[in-house]
């Protein structure tokens, strides 16, 4: 399934059409917006945006692994920290049937 990829521009079009505030006030908007969901994930927080979906960081520990070009010698996976994203019932029914809940 290809489709069109929604960017932030698309965002700031949607919002300017719907809420009357000028471009650049609607820009800064989702900038921040997008600023405060990074900066929360960075201090370790989830966010949660109701109804939508929770974004949560997930830190992995030092692990070992086989690199699959030469069997049999381990490999070390350094600890990281990646972003968990869990969609919200409503979103996952929207999806599914084409219809908001």
């Amino acid at each position: 399934m290809r489709g069109r990829t929604v960017t932030r521009a698309d965002l700031v079009a949607v919002a300017y059409s719907e809420c009357g505030l000028a471009r650049e006030e609607v820009e800064d908007l989702v900038r921040a917006t997008f600023r405060e969901i990074s900066d929360a994930l960075v201090r370790g927080e989830a966010v949660k945006i109701s109804r939508f979906a929770t974004f949560a960081p997930r830190r992995s520990k030092l692990r070992i692994g086989r690199n699959p070009r030469d069997p049999g010698i381990d490999v070390p996976i350094t600890p990281r920290v990646a972003v968990r994203f869990k969609a919200a019932g409503e979103l996952k029914h929207h999806v599914r049937t084409g219809k908001p809940e």
